[in-house]
């Protein structure tokens, strides 16, 4: 029997419970040690408001732990055949353990809030997983910016050879970039990291609720403080992560997409080791870069994910609607590709091989052009007309580029300011205090042993 079905109730119609569930009991494993951890800060908030017996929390905590540690966390839960998602597995649980207290948790909740709160306490975790990874990516890029800040690269605009670049440059733009893209992404962390719980279906509840207390014992910063509000980020959060994954996504495309040209034989300025390419089933010569193209793709997907869940919401009021359900299906394992695609652009970057002293070649003498420029404004020409002179050399024949560069400009090919760029990302990272969640979960998992010495 479902959590709300009533006695009498005719049984759930198989076609329709399939079109309706969906993948969500696939999923809802996923949230089973969120949904755990939540409903014990629950119950001991149930208790604090006399709703709850303290040999009734004493026996939930204990076996709301016994869960955690023995089936969560070894992966042997599950979501047993007839139970409806993971909320209905751990209260059915619960109550075959240790009876009608089992059936007391639920007491001041809807599953709105619950699924509220799981997902949150979800997001907060892979958010935490994605930081993780981005600051390994960031470190390796400015690792290699180091390593070849004195390597030559062209630098192009409209696809036609402008400037002198360096790989150092190169590399370090896209540790630049990731430092704006996590600066985005803790924008959202911290709407994420606000607490649903006690908004019930959307209209609070008659009981006296402490909506301060599970917010400290769930570690999160705040608490969404308007009931009808609270079931109203539901999608608006999602659509928040899903806009700055692709902002991520739009770095890592473009970065796969470099790699993708700069190994080509036309343009052959790096090359990618040959674990991280593929042949020809009839080229015996090709070495195909298959690791940046499905990068690339996998990337390019997920900048349309936001658009998707901005459309499964369109035009719903205020209030939970069972559309929200899909965008779990959309969102969980996009959190999961995207996490992959950081740990393969690490592999990427650290193992492609730079080939030096590229601006050697009389094909990019033109590069240095501007160089001749500003060497005439140096020695006292008008910028315009050292501009019109260099172009009639180039015309008539007679351009010798200057490839001595000396470039001190903050950011530039002699300067990539990559001590700053990484204060900045150290600052954005310590932003995001993971450290309160983990000391929160621990005291929760803990709080048994303190029960049982009272």
């Amino acid at each position: 029997m479902k959590l709300w079905q009533k006695d009498g109730s005719q049984p759930t119609n198989r076609l329709i419970e399939s079109f309706t569930v969906g993948k969500d009991r696939e999923l809802d494993v996923l949230l089973a040690p969120f949904d755990l951890l939540g409903s014990m800060a629950h119950s001991i908030m149930l208790e604090k408001a006399d709703l709850l017996e303290s040999g009734e929390l004493k026996q939930i905590l204990e076996e709301c732990t016994r869960i955690f540690r023995e089936e969560i966390e070894t992966g042997r839960f599950e979501i047993e055949e007839g139970i409806e998602d993971v909320h209905s597995q751990i209260e059915f649980m619960l109550t075959r353990r240790i009876g009608d207290t089992g059936k007391k948790i639920h007491s001041g909740r809807s599953r709105n809030d619950q699924v509220l709160v799981d997902l949150k306490m979800y997001f907060r975790d892979r958010v935490e997983t994605i930081v993780t990874r981005v600051s390994k990516l960031f470190d390796t890029l400015q690792q290699r910016s180091e390593e070849h800040k004195a390597d030559l690269l062209p630098g192009y605009t409209h696809l036609q050879i402008a400037m002198p670049s360096s790989f150092g440059l190169w590399f370090g733009a896209y540790a630049e970039s990731l430092v704006d893209d996590l600066t985005v992404l803790q924008g959202v962390y911290r709407i994420i990291n606000k607490n649903p719980l006690g908004s019930g279906a959307g209209y609070g509840s008659g009981f006296p609720l402490d909506r301060r207390y599970t917010t400290e014992l769930l570690g999160f910063d705040d608490l969404n403080y308007n009931v009808v509000y609270a079931q109203m980020t539901r999608g608006k959060v999602e659509f928040a992560l899903a806009q700055a994954l692709g902002l991520f996504a739009g770095t890592l495309s473009r970065l796969a997409m470099d790699v993708c040209l700069y190994n080509s034989q036309n343009f052959s300025f790096l090359l990618l080791p040959e674990e991280m390419t593929t042949g020809s089933s009839i080229m015996p010569h090709k070495k195909n870069p298959d690791v940046a193209e499905i990068l690339r793709g996998k990337t390019n997907r997920l900048k349309g994910l936001a658009t998707e869940i901005a459309f499964v919401q369109s035009n719903l009021p205020s209030g939970y609607h069972r559309e929200f359900q899909i965008i779990k299906e959309a969102l969980l394992p996009a959190l999961d590709e995207f996490a992959e695609c950081l740990e393969i652009a690490e592999f990427m970057i650290s193992r492609l091989r730079v080939k030096p002293d590229l601006l050697e070649d009389p094909k990019f003498d033109l590069l240095f052009s501007v160089e001749n420029v500003n060497r005439k404004v140096v020695e006292g020409m008008p910028f315009r007309d050292a501009y019109r002179t260099v172009g009639n050399e180039i015309e008539n024949g007679s351009y010798v580029p200057l490839r001595n560069l000396n470039h001190t400009l903050l950011g530039s090919i002699g300067n990539p300011a990559n001590e700053e760029i990484r204060t900045a990302m150290n600052q954005v990272i310590s932003g995001f205090c993971f450290e309160k969640t983990h000391a929160a979960y621990e005291k929760l998992l803990s709080w048994v042993v303190k029960t049982s010495h009272q």
